[in-house]
């Protein structure tokens, strides 16, 4: 099958390189032409722009677009008026589901399929492939199965769940959750569960880290580590050995996991980061849809907060409470911290 990719980062290039792998034919353009040239090396057809991209295709037309999700709309503007009626576009990245309800409609008023396709393997997908959730019309969606077959893991990436009896593709790695938007929306959560699991394991593994924090009490250490009893604090993991072994066997083995064990393996401080911990929006649109649906999510909310304060948006907060801690019981900050730090124990 043919099909355009537009985005050649890192994962529109190890995906276009994957559909070449499997037989396909891929038309590829980015802005970086070394981006295109390096895909042509692979057996891709390259172009120099879309209008290039476009006559380099046959009908019905396939353009998957792999780029950021705030310029999606006006690639959608430019590509339109190249196509003809029947031609589709599949937006891979992760734009806003409702964003998606609004450009099917428009699309579909000029006869053109619009198909959201969330897509989660990140850079590993090349080899791993990519678990795809897809919405759209069904036509659109049943012409593309040879692309997402060919980009998704298969059925022999995993064990077949015991009692499963549906016999959709979701065991193949890739799933037509429903009409526009569904794709985006099951992504959105997927994310949002994924910043969840990744707060867990954070927040368990710093605990941890410091347990030996009884080793390093002294007295003017007293209100900041409010140990009862130091000699219960005196342990000195190895994380890289924990994460290690949790892996074999435990009831929280993962991929997350399995790259946790290897950042620590490489570098058992972490010392190559500084902690900020950024987030592409699908959290928020997570939060946003549980408050509008009016159902509780305090994990996944409390993730995301915590990435907010990773990138010092707490700072001033801090401050403030440093502030009250000192009109009403005089306590004056300690020497040596850190005037962003968190205050530890009780904020009373």
């Amino acid at each position: 099958m043919q099909l355009g990719m537009i985005g050649l980062g890192r994962m529109g290039a190890n995906m276009s390189i994957r559909l070449i792998r499997a037989g396909h034919q891929v038309v590829v353009y980015d802005r970086n032409s070394n981006a295109v040239a390096d895909l042509v090396k692979q057996g891709a057809i390259g172009t120099n722009s879309m209008a290039d991209l476009v006559s380099k295709m046959t009908g019905p037309r396939h353009v998957w677009l792999m780029i950021p999700a705030a310029f999606v709309d006006q690639t959608i503007a430019g590509l339109t008026p190249l196509l003809s009626k029947d031609d589709a576009i599949i937006d891979g990245g992760n734009s806003y589901y409702k964003d998606d309800l609004r450009r099917a409609k428009s699309l579909s008023a000029a006869g053109i399929h619009y198909v959201d396709c969330g897509t989660s393997g990140g850079v590993w997908g090349l080899d791993r492939g990519y678990s795809l959730m897809i919405g759209g019309d069904a036509v659109a969606v049943a012409r593309l199965d040879p692309v997402f077959s060919a980009l998704a893991p298969g059925r022999g990436s995993s064990q077949p769940t015991p009692g499963r009896k549906s016999r959709s593709t979701a065991d193949q790695g890739y799933l037509h959750c429903g009409p526009s938007g569904a794709g985006h929306f099951v992504k959105m959560v997927h994310n949002g569960i994924e910043y969840g699991m990744m707060a867990s394991f954070a927040e368990g593994l710093n605990i941890l880290r410091h347990a030996d924090a009884g080793l390093k009490v002294r007295e003017h250490d007293a209100e900041t580590t409010p140990l009862r009893d130091p000699t219960e604090f005196q342990y000195q993991f190895d994380l890289a050995e924990v994460t290690e072994v949790w892996r074999r066997g435990s009831v929280i083995a993962s991929w997350l996991l399995d790259l946790t064990a290897q950042a620590f393996a490489s570098d058992s401080e972490l010392k190559t980061y500084a902690g900020r911990v950024s987030d592409s929006g699908e959290g928020r649109w997570t939060i946003l849809a549980a408050i509008e649906e009016g159902v509780p999510a305090h994990v996944l909310s409390a993730a995301l907060m915590d990435r907010f304060e990773s990138r010092g948006e707490a700072e001033f907060a801090n401050k403030v409470l440093s502030a009250m801690r000192m009109g009403f019981g005089g306590h004056l900050e300690k020497s040596g911290e850190k005037p962003d730090a968190t205050p530890t124990g009780t904020k009373g």
